[in-house]
């Protein structure tokens, strides 16, 4: 696969180019190696392309899960415990998980609450998510769960690697990809809409295609 757009918010990728070169070019180098030819498995039931060959998401998921697994890039899980209030957040979001317990049971919290968020692909503290899901699935990876890593301490930059509108239709119109599916150019528009300092995390958001 090849990288075809790319946006940088709030300098991610200045960071990486900054502080690791390396890593970027592994980003890049896993990105070439992805044959999405291997991965058209998926058997449409949708009702206007029903039997139709389709982008399987889940086999282009387990290839780059490889590729990243086999240079080090590992699942990472961030614990923490919900609170709705204000102050007992700001002074928990920096504290290991035991001591937010013991934080909030110090408040008078009877039964704090504990929950966490998983991200695929850690390494150095970037964190990656590669996402062929619907839209939802991409607006919580970057309003949500790259900021809970980023206030939480636990990354510094945070990437989402998608396809580009292209990669989910063919030339005639067709589809390539199920009804649904995120792509770059949508995901971009929608952090644009919030303003240069929406969400408060660098992201480093890149549009690829076979």
């Amino acid at each position: 696969m090849k990288i075809v757009e790319t946006y940088s918010h709030l300098n991610g990728e200045e960071y990486l180019l900054v502080h690791h070169p390396d890593l970027y070019k592994e980003i890049k180098a896993v990105i070439r190696e992805v044959d999405a030819s291997k991965c058209m498995t998926k058997t449409s039931k949708e009702k206007t392309m029903r039997g139709k060959k389709l982008y399987s998401p889940e086999m282009l998921n387990k290839e780059f899960r490889k590729l990243f697994h086999k240079r080090g890039w590992a699942e990472s899980r961030y614990q923490y415990y919900v609170t709705t209030n204000r102050a007992y957040l700001q002074d928990i979001v920096n504290l290991p998980v035991d001591q937010q317990r013991d934080y909030l049971a110090a408040k008078g919290v009877k039964e704090p609450i504990k929950s966490y968020k998983q991200t695929d692909f850690v390494k150095d503290r970037i964190a990656i998510e590669v996402q062929f899901g619907k839209y939802a699935f991409v607006a919580f990876d970057l309003f949500v769960k790259h900021l809970l890593f980023y206030s939480g301490g636990v990354i510094n930059v945070g990437i989402e690697i998608l396809p580009v509108k292209a990669m989910t239709e063919d030339p005639n119109g067709g589809r390539m990809m199920s009804t649904g599916v995120a792509y770059y150019e949508g995901e971009v528009y929608n952090v644009l809409r919030h303003g240069r300092a929406s969400p408060p995390v660098p992201l480093f958001i890149i549009g690829i295609s076979p």
